[in-house]
């Protein structure tokens, strides 16, 4: 009996202490996790917005350069930026990339709803605020070899200098279609070349980027009427 209560309270005492340790494994691996993924959103950032990275580049790095280049901007659901106090508010983030004193790009958080699962990515905008400057996606559970191909050069080299704003100043946001645009086409600057046999990850692209797009046109519009007001 005396033997059996020692087993008990030994196999308690174990379980507890495998059971500490293995938690205090969790938080760490937890953090380090963390602490990647923010990191590997920032080189999708910074990649979107033109900025070349290496293999040879350590995560130090990589933060230097985002530190160095890129300006986190939040706004409010009217386009005014804000930097004191967010709550109850519906914001976005805006991520601006600089050279000095001049502004090289925009870049926004992209996201919705493809074949399989949500999409998300960045989509990256020219000082201009009418023209695409780059795509990118970070996470999706598209089909290889079909819906997969959003996230290959030749499809999103497809949207740099692309127009998503039209000669009257409306938001139209680009389009994916099915095939190949044709260069007789009016609209083909609104328009990139679709993924064949992807024809529901297309649409679904086209969809939540125009989506997106209009949370941020209020402050984008505002961009343009400033730059038309510099030039005048």
């Amino acid at each position: 009996m005396r033997s059996d209560t020692y087993t008990i309270i030994f196999t308690m005492i174990v379980a507890v202490i495998l059971g500490l340790g293995l938690s205090t494994t969790a938080d760490s691996l937890r953090e380090r996790q963390n602490l990647n993924v923010e990191l590997d959103i920032k080189k999708n950032i910074l990649s979107v917005l033109g900025f070349e990275q290496n293999a040879n580049m350590t995560n130090e790095d990589i933060q230097s350069m985002y530190d160095s280049n890129i300006s986190e901007i939040t706004i409010n659901s009217t386009g005014k930026i804000i930097n004191g106090d967010i709550s109850g508010q519906t914001t976005y983030k805006i991520y601006q990339s600089s050279k000095g004193n001049k502004i090289t790009g925009y870049a926004i958080p992209i996201a919705g709803k493809g074949l399989w699962g949500t999409m998300y990515g960045y989509f990256a905008i020219e000082p201009d605020a009418s023209t695409a400057k780059g795509i990118t996606f970070y996470k999706h559970k598209e089909t290889p070899g079909l819906g997969a191909e959003v996230d290959k050069d030749w499809f999103k080299n497809n949207f740099i200098g692309k127009k998503f704003i039209d000669d009257n100043g409306k938001l139209v946001s680009i389009e994916v279609i099915k095939g190949y645009v044709s260069e007789k086409d009016p609209d083909s600057k609104y328009k990139v070349d679709g993924i064949s046999g992807a024809t529901i990850t297309g649409t679904g692209l086209t969809t939540f980027l125009k989506s997106d797009l209009e949370k941020y046109e209020p402050y984008f519009s505002s961009v343009r009427n400033s730059n038309k007001n510099e030039s005048s």
